[in-house]
């Protein structure tokens, strides 16, 4: 997607993983990428790696579940880059524990970060798109939102994000809206990694054996998703809202 006049995206939880690798496909896309994390200079690498290859890019540390400072943060992108039509929401943590270890701090930071991210950041979005009759809101889900052992407050998290953008899509498809959701299954990042060392495991052995259960036979990686946001954040896909799309190299619900 060429557009003369860059439409203006953020990607929350962009310095690494996922998020890097949406905002770098962005990017190539023609769209200017507000590069989005904690901590502003841990942005500077994938900034400066847009900026190389010719695209305009802007490092932003912002704590999501912040609601000041994500309005902060947005004012910001928007008179300096431009006002934004894409959001993806990727931010997330993860505190694993089974149910019984779990405390109330594990519980909150991780719906925190994930819903009250998500929330905030559309909500302070949404009235640019509106605006312009054109906007792209892509949520990161997860197949954890089928359930998983040892992660009840991410599992619940990421089924939340699935009903916040079906019903976003319901809200704003009006205005030329879209809202949507990705379900990534395992992919190589390095949240992936450092599960893998916190249990003692080589991480690709980790991966070796995740692929076994994998119809593809590989586990994914940062592109792949970067492939989906892609199409969902351009012109092409106008009339697909409200879905979830497991990107997880087999069927899932």
């Amino acid at each position: 997607m060429t557009i003369s006049t860059p439409r203006v995206a953020i990607v929350t939880g962009a310095a690494r993983g996922i998020g890097a690798g949406v905002a770098k496909r962005l990017a190539v896309d023609g769209l200017a990428v507000a590069v989005l994390d904690l901590d502003e200079a841990s942005c500077k690498p994938v900034v400066e790696e847009i900026e190389a290859a010719g695209g305009r890019a802007l490092a932003v540390g912002v704590d999501v579940s912040d609601e000041a400072a994500v309005h902060a943060a947005v004012e910001r992108i928007a008179a300096e880059l431009g006002e934004p039509t894409v959001l993806v929401n990727n931010a997330g943590i993860i505190r694993d524990n089974m149910l019984f270890k779990m405390t109330v701090a594990d519980w909150d930071a991780v719906m925190n970060v994930h819903l009250r991210g998500a929330f905030l950041m559309s909500r302070a979005v949404q009235g640019y798109m509106t605006k312009a009759g054109f906007g792209r809101i892509i949520n990161l889900s997860s197949t954890s939102a089928l359930g998983n052992r040892g992660q009840a407050n991410y599992a619940a998290a990421k089924a939340g994000v699935q009903g916040f953008t079906k019903t976003l899509a319901l809200e704003l498809g009006k205005f030329g809206v879209t809202v949507n959701a990705i379900a990534p299954g395992f992919i190589e990042t390095e949240m992936t990694a450092a599960t893998a060392a916190r249990m003692g495991v080589d991480f690709e052995d980790f991966k070796a054996y995740a692929a076994k259960d994998i119809p593809v036979a590989r586990t994914g990686t940062p592109a792949d998703i970067a492939n989906a946001a892609s199409f969902f954040a351009g012109e092409a896909a106008g009339f697909v809202s409200g879905q979830v799309l497991y990107v997880a190299g087999g069927p899932k619900a």
